[in-house]
């Protein structure tokens, strides 16, 4: 694969925190913000990703139609800033550490009567990947990689916002929505595998990724993740990329530990979470001089089945700039 060609796949398939409704509001449905669909990178080069990425939605659905009701909250919004770090260890090992800051992840409720917010770190990711198959024949290109990750909690998973009792004036703090909180608390284990034919003047490709989620410390899992996703790419005017994926998603309901629901039941419906979605995601980028990539990408939801009566995916976006270089170059001879 030409360098210009792994340019333009560092910034294939960057998906956004997904608006999952765990908990009747939103939350993240994959840690990986912004796991590009990609093999490796090459030997001794170095991957400096950043990007924004921004959701909003008042959407509701019970099933798969329009909620009746919209329960108690107005909209859910989340400001993010993505970055990846990666090194090509050998020509078929690449090793990616991530990690992310949440500018702001908001929840207002009905009426615009309050707005739980929080912001700060999320999770550190550690991210391997190996290359199974890397071969070309006749101009067409076959990669075939599979990688493991290990997701390490850093960011709140269980802030508190401070409340007053009406009739006593007494000061109390209870818990913020798990939507709110920058991370889940659990240690997560990620699988992953990517696949890409070229053929010269276009190229397509698919991955699939499984996220096993851990307990945390509160005695709540969240569900598992997995993500299917089919992209078709082509390069114009040696500098223009244009990318169409369709994106299928399943996240599990949450489960909680028993002495949870015996002694301490959450101020949520662990029922009425969990969901099936279908997603289809323009992306352009754009290439200079061989090493910045900037580009753009945003979701449109185009299926959307959820348990009871949850929030939904409704707009997200992504605006980000990749960089690539060698540590050491080959020496001419």
């Amino acid at each position: 694969m030409n360098f210009k060609k792994i340019l333009l796949f560092s910034i294939l398939g960057l998906s956004v925190i997904k608006t999952n409704a765990q908990c009747c509001a939103g939350g993240s449905g994959s840690p990986i913000a912004g796991g590009a669909s990609q093999g490796v990178l090459m030997l001794h080069q170095v991957d400096l990703n950043t990007n924004f990425q921004y959701i909003l939605t008042r959407k509701f659905l019970t099933g798969d139609k329009p909620a009746e009701y919209r329960l108690d909250m107005d909209h859910f919004t989340t400001n993010y800033i993505y970055s990846r770090l990666g090194l090509g260890i050998t020509k078929n090992f690449t090793l990616y550490l991530e990690t992310g800051y949440f500018l702001n992840k908001t929840q207002v409720t009905l009426n615009k009567a309050e707005t739980i917010k929080s912001k700060g770190i999320g999770d550190l990711i550690i991210f391997p990947r190996y290359d199974i198959i890397n071969k070309t024949k006749r101009n067409r290109k076959t990669e075939l990689t599979v990688g493991i990750g290990f997701k390490i909690p850093l960011g709140k998973y269980n802030d508190s916002m401070r409340k007053i009792e009406p009739f006593s004036g007494d000061v109390y703090y209870i818990r913020k929505p798990l939507a709110v909180q920058p991370s889940s608390g659990a240690q997560d284990i990620i699988f992953y595998t990517f696949y890409l034919k070229d053929y010269s003047k276009f190229r397509i490709f698919t991955n699939a990724t499984y996220i096993k989620r851990g307990w945390n410390a509160m005695g709540e899992k969240h569900g598992n993740f997995m993500s299917v996703g089919l992209f078709a790419s082509k390069t114009f005017f040696k500098s223009l990329g244009v990318t169409l994926q369709v994106r299928g998603e399943w996240v599990d309901k949450m489960k909680l530990n028993k002495n949870i629901l015996l002694y301490a039941y959450p101020n949520y419906d662990p029922a009425a979470t969990g969901y099936k979605k279908v997603f289809f995601a323009p992306q352009v980028s754009y290439t200079y001089q061989r090493k910045v990539t900037v580009y753009a990408l945003t979701e449109i939801p185009i299926y959307q089945y959820v348990t009871k009566t949850q929030i939904a995916s409704q707009y997200q976006a992504t605006l980000g700039v990749s960089y690539r270089f060698m540590l050491k170059e080959k020496a001419s001879k």
